[in-house]
């Protein structure tokens, strides 16, 4: 199994770069990984991406030698697992809202002793065919990231014991899904929102943990750095929308 040095950076205290994408293209993946980001996240919530459409990226992630996480927009143990199977290196799961949620989403990750996942010889294990399976289980407990979204009001009051739950990775805030839950949708920049995702940060490097969130503009890129953040999140979308328009107004402008 592939080493998952996304997450060795993590645990070096270095902060990590990745890209969202949401639709079927194994090419885009590889430029990523050959642009330099660390890690890749396919998007399984907010896009028609399924298992059988990102087993192809994953594939393509490892030829750039990226990440390959892929967020999952079901807490369900057999779904997660899919996932798993075809090679990713870990899962990020949206909407949590209580330890038992998080609970859940480490033990559909991990294999005994650690979690409940189903062992079989698939791709993740090389089909079976290379080592022993007990070996692999072994690998992929340690390799496999999980990574948690902390974005409704409920997972703001249990936060302290969601964050008391051992196994994630990484504890995501989701400044949309959150910025609507207080009241502001679709105002990630609001006093109030920023005010409660400056708290929830705090909250997660006091407990030992890494905090992570998306960052689609400079200037939030750069807060997110400033208040401690070691997963940070691009997208497809705002990559192409900003280069194009950029390339557009050099090009009218002359």
């Amino acid at each position: 199994m592939r080493k998952n040095l996304t997450k060795v950076k993590i645990l070096e205290g270095k902060i990590t770069y990745g890209v969202f994408v949401p639709l079927l293209s194994p090419t885009i993946v590889e430029m990523i990984g050959h642009i330099g980001f660390d890690f890749v996240l396919l998007d399984g919530e907010h896009s028609p991406l399924a298992a059988e459409s990102c087993e192809a990226m994953v594939r393509a992630a490892e030829c750039v030698n990226i990440t390959p996480l892929i967020r999952v927009a079901e807490n369900v143990r057999q779904n997660i697992l899919r996932y798993l199977d075809i090679g990713a290196l870990g899962v990020q799961m949206p909407m949590i809202n209580s330890q038992t949620e998080a609970q859940s989403v480490i033990d559909a990750v991990k294999y005994p002793p650690y979690g409940k996942r189903g062992l079989a010889g698939v791709r993740a294990a090389n089909y079976g065919l290379k080592g022993s399976l007990g070996d692999y289980v072994a690998e992929a407990n340690r390799e496999t990231m999980i990574i948690i979204q902390i974005e409704t009001m409920l997972a703001v009051d249990n936060l302290k014991e969601i964050l008391a739950t051992p196994g994630p990775d990484v504890i995501f805030i989701g400044p949309t899904d959150l910025s609507s839950a207080m009241g502001y949708p679709g105002q990630v920049n609001h006093p109030e929102v920023q005010k409660m995702i400056e708290y929830i940060v705090k909250e997660i490097r006091a407990a030992g943990k890494a905090a992570g969130t998306v960052a689609y503009d400079l200037p939030t890129l750069r807060k997110c750095k400033e208040r401690g953040f070691q997963y940070i999140v691009y997208s497809v979308g705002p990559m192409l929308v900003r280069a194009g328009r950029e390339y557009l107004e050099v090009a009218r402008g002359e």
